[in-house]
């Protein structure tokens, strides 16, 4: 009866030690993330890829090199990994004093510099799967041009006490009238307000 009981729960270890090893070989290397909040009774959300620092410092760069490495040759940088970030918003908003319609947006950020990020609104779609042949959506930021945004607003940036390891988007100092949409990562963090339209 002993024998039965330890080739059991040796058996039981084995396999959870096995699924725990097929689970951290289908973990993405940049894992998909969500923010939301509801404001006045309607939701907005944001989805993205969440980079992880891995031991990096400075992933923004600097001077002339700043943004390049996050943007990866693209033209804005998709804030996050993989496939573009996604903004759905159930309310018309206000953003740098402009009228952003509810509707789904890619959310995109040009990194000026250290000192100096502009928020991108766009109506370009996302792929969800790579694809050469597909004109009309992006993977991340390849292939981006200005023609579709809707907004391109100023953000706050400043520097943070300690680092962030994984990309977060969130939303901050929310009332019934807007809030904040905020990005922390690295040793920076940067934010834009918005409001709803009622």
């Amino acid at each position: 009866m002993r024998s039965t009981t330890l080739a059991i729960a040796a058996t039981l270890a084995l396999v959870a030690l096995l699924a725990s090893a097929l689970e951290s070989q289908d973990r993405r290397k940049s894992p998909r993330g969500q923010a939301a909040t509801e404001v006045a009774g309607k939701w907005i959300s944001v989805e993205y890829g969440r980079p992880i620092l891995r031991g990096r410092r400075g992933v923004f760069g600097e001077g002339e090199e700043y943004g390049k490495k996050v943007g990866a040759g693209a033209p804005v940088w998709r804030v996050g990994a993989d496939k573009s970030t996604r903004l759905t918003t159930h309310h018309a908003l206000t953003i740098g004093g402009k009228t952003v319609p509810a509707g789904e947006y890619s959310l995109f950020i040009n990194l000026k510099s250290a000192a100096e990020w502009e928020l991108i609104l766009s109506e370009w779609g996302a792929m969800e799967i790579f694809s050469r042949d597909d004109k009309d959506n992006l993977w991340g930021a390849y292939g981006y041009t200005p023609d579709k945004d809707v907004v391109r607003a100023s953000m706050t940036v400043s520097t943070l006490p300690s680092s962030v390891d994984q990309l977060t988007l969130g939303f901050a100092d929310v009332t019934e009238q807007g809030g904040k949409l905020t990005v922390w990562w690295d040793d920076t963090t940067s934010s834009i307000d918005f409001s709803v339209i009622k």
